[in-house]
């Protein structure tokens, strides 16, 4: 195991701690409760920035921290608030709908909480990969050319081929919207802290997807 190992699954251990010891625990709910927006801008920018990291450690077999990682915090960040919106708006329409006779489930959590992630994985959840895939590539852009970046370089980089067929037609159905129904299964407060711990996974699907892809090219 290599330090950057080590560091890492330490500060991992450090956030479950937080969440887990009772004293941490309650600070945390009320801080959540009190503060969503930024408590969905910290959890994001933190741990979606270490499923980042953790996936180039296991693409290249080293850490290397990514050209610029605090501007990718932000956004994370940012989209963490987003999510925190989004979330209420996706629970209270598709429960007011469900009380309306507008959508199936009746009192059923499991109906509510599958419709919920299947409804707004098919609708915001590609709105938004491709916001975060255009602001990444920007990101590498300016650090290659270092100089002026148009939409159109954005726009022409971007694998958007792979984005469709992968990240859309792969991932949402096999990945987010199961992992979201159980997502929604859990108590508000721990949704938020859920749903960015989900993008570390994501990170080691879509790393182990990379590497396999060069085998098959070598």
């Amino acid at each position: 195991m290599k330090k950057g190992d080590f560091l890492w699954l330490l500060a991992l251990v450090g956030f479950i701690l937080i969440m887990v010891l009772p004293a941490t625990h309650e600070i945390f709910v009320a801080l959540t409760t009190k503060h969503a927006y930024i408590g969905g801008f910290v959890k994001f920018s933190i741990l979606s920035t270490m499923g980042e990291l953790l996936a180039i450690r296991i693409t290249t077999g080293d850490w290397k921290i990514p050209r610029g990682v605090i501007y990718r915090a932000l956004i994370w960040g940012f989209l963490g608030m987003i999510i925190v919106l989004m979330f209420a708006l996706f629970t209270t329409g598709v429960q007011g709908n469900i009380v309306k006779g507008m959508l199936p489930g009746g009192e059923s959590k499991f109906i509510f909480a599958f419709m919920v992630s299947t409804i707004m994985n098919l609708t915001f959840a590609p709105t938004m990969m491709a916001f975060h895939r255009i602001t990444d590539t920007f990101i590498d852009l300016k650090y290659e050319k270092k100089g002026k970046v148009t939409l159109n370089d954005v726009v022409s980089k971007v694998d958007w081929n792979g984005f469709v067929s992968f990240v859309i037609l792969k991932t949402i159905p096999f990945f987010w919207i199961p992992a979201h129904t159980i997502t929604f299964l859990l108590p508000p407060e721990y949704r938020i802290l859920v749903a960015a711990s989900l993008s570390i996974a994501l990170g080691g699907i879509l790393a182990f997807s990379k590497k396999k892809v060069r085998i098959v090219k070598n």
